[in-house]
């Protein structure tokens, strides 16, 4: 796919699971279970997917999924399984390597979207992509040095620290990015100024969901993560984005969807569904 002047590829970076209840929040489990079947742990299987941008100039990651930091304490907690999907096996297959990469847009520092920002070389923490600026959303980083008792497990300094103290990490205040047919829309339901990224020339353009929409069952507006600090407003967010994604016939793009990678929507009478499922 080709939006502008970028050429688009999906980049596996592994899979996972996590709590069902969780992922649905007051969705109950006869409904969620029949698209997401949960394992004898009440888990369901998640994909950590990237998007890749490429023009002349940049190679442009949004998001670095998971990592491979992980103890096996969390490797089992988690079901993280990478046997399939790397991220450094997807790159492989597009014919780049990390140091190709010039630039990581991370929606947010949850460690499963930037977990695979750094890695162990000798046992040193390294950034992973060590010629790339990395750029998040200045309230962001902000909540994230500060995380709250509900949130604080979904922060692992080793996945940012060391890419700010090397000055690889840069701040944005906007929805303004500084590359071309690059946009955010910053949402604060899931957590302070999640940033999805919207590539866009006038006529074609992504929608990076993000937790925003994680998932294409979490298209109908109550299904809502019980990981969002604030869920009435992840509503609205859903509301007003995918309405417009609707109207304006854009792609949305699952970060964890582990089946269907994106989507366009259309109107119906129990409200917003998939049009066409679109492979990138």
């Amino acid at each position: 796919m080709k939006i502008g002047n970028y050429t688009l590829h999906s980049v596996e970076t592994g899979r996972f699971a996590l709590d069902g209840g969780a992922m649905f929040g007051v969705v109950p489990k006869i409904f969620w279970s029949k698209t997401n079947p949960p394992d004898e742990l009440n888990r369901i299987t998640l994909a950590s997917r990237a998007l890749l941008l490429i023009s002349e100039k940049k190679i442009i990651l949004i998001d670095t999924g998971l990592g491979e930091k992980y103890n096996d304490k969390l490797k089992n907690i988690y079901r993280i399984d990478h046997s399939v999907f790397s991220l450094k096996n997807s790159l492989k297959k597009i014919g780049l390597t990390s140091d190709d990469i010039t630039d990581v847009l991370l929606t947010h520092l949850h460690f499963d979207h930037c977990g695979g920002n750094t890695e162990i070389v000798n046992g040193k923490i390294i950034p992973t992509f060590k010629n790339a600026n990395y750029y998040v959303q200045k309230n962001h980083w902000t909540a994230a040095l500060n995380p709250t008792e509900r949130d604080r497990a979904s922060f692992m300094k080793d996945d940012f620290e060391i890419i700010n103290s090397g000055g690889q990490l840069k701040f944005l205040e906007s929805e303004l990015t500084p590359f071309e047919n690059i946009s955010v829309k910053v949402c604060n339901g899931h957590t302070y100024s999640q940033q999805l990224p919207l590539i866009s020339d006038g006529n074609n353009s992504i929608l990076y969901c993000c937790d925003l929409v994680p998932t294409v069952a979490h298209i109908p507006f109550p299904y809502i993560m019980g990981y969002d600090l604030r869920p009435l407003q992840t509503l609205d967010e859903k509301k007003q984005l995918l309405t417009e994604a609707m109207e304006k016939k854009w792609i949305l793009f699952f970060e964890h969807d582990p089946f269907v990678e994106a989507v366009t929507l259309k109107d119906s009478e129990k409200g917003l569904v998939v049009d066409e499922i679109i492979k990138i």
